[in-house]
């Protein structure tokens, strides 16, 4: 597949770090990196909340589909132009398959707790706080228990990204935690999502809970 990837080229301000690690990882499985969206079967976009957007917008005016894993910015922007051109969005907030079981064990543990809290802790340069995978899991949470779930976040150096669920009882607590401890852990769910892209609806899909 020929895949434009926002996000992997130095000096630009929009390089990510996943997605400088991302480009040489797709290109081992198979895929060409390309530089425009006419070009491209799909575009993938892990770069900043202040340019996604744009990025995804570009790409779907070239009825290109996307794979985007930034954060920090609302999909639902650009649902209804998605659909219009007959385009799929995938969005997902983690793209680390170890993450989504993590919310769907903490969804599952949440029915037999009586309170809930949940700790993010990313590398010191990443802009969104709370992380969009905390987000995600507090809106799950909070539909089973009925009650708004606290998130706690932490940025510092030589962390990469990592998030527990600490779920408590009276003289009981389970803490529920996935740790990313290289960017690599991405490249599957990626791999994944452009495997998938062509059976899903126009406009957008949020989750790599959806695929699996």
């Amino acid at each position: 597949m020929k895949v434009l990837l926002n996000g992997h080229k130095p000096p630009s301000p929009e390089m990510g770090k996943v997605g400088s690690a991302l480009g040489p990882y797709l290109v081992a499985h198979g895929h060409e990196l390309v530089a425009l969206e006419e070009d491209a079967d799909a575009m993938v976009d892990f770069t900043a909340p202040s340019v996604v957007l744009a990025n995804v917008q570009r790409a779907v005016a070239a009825g290109v589909p996307c794979v985007v894993g930034t954060t920090g910015w609302e999909p639902s922007a650009v649902d209804a132009e998605a659909r219009d051109a007959g385009v799929a969005v995938f969005v997902a907030p983690n793209f680390a398959v170890g993450a989504v079981l993590m919310m769907r064990f903490a969804r599952e543990a949440a029915r037999f707790f009586d309170a809930a809290e949940i700790v993010e802790l990313h590398h010191a340069t990443k802009v969104d706080a709370p992380s969009g995978t905390a987000k995600a899991t507090a809106a799950e949470l909070a539909e089973v228990r009925g009650a708004e779930v606290p998130i706690h976040s932490v940025r510092l150096p030589g962390l990469v990204a990592h998030q527990e669920v600490i779920l408590g009882s009276d003289g009981q607590t389970l803490t529920i935690r996935h740790d990313t401890t290289a960017r690599d852990a991405f490249g599957p769910g990626v791999l994944l999502a452009l495997s998938k892209l062509g059976g899903l609806p126009p406009g957008v899909t949020v989750g790599l809970e959806a695929l699996l």
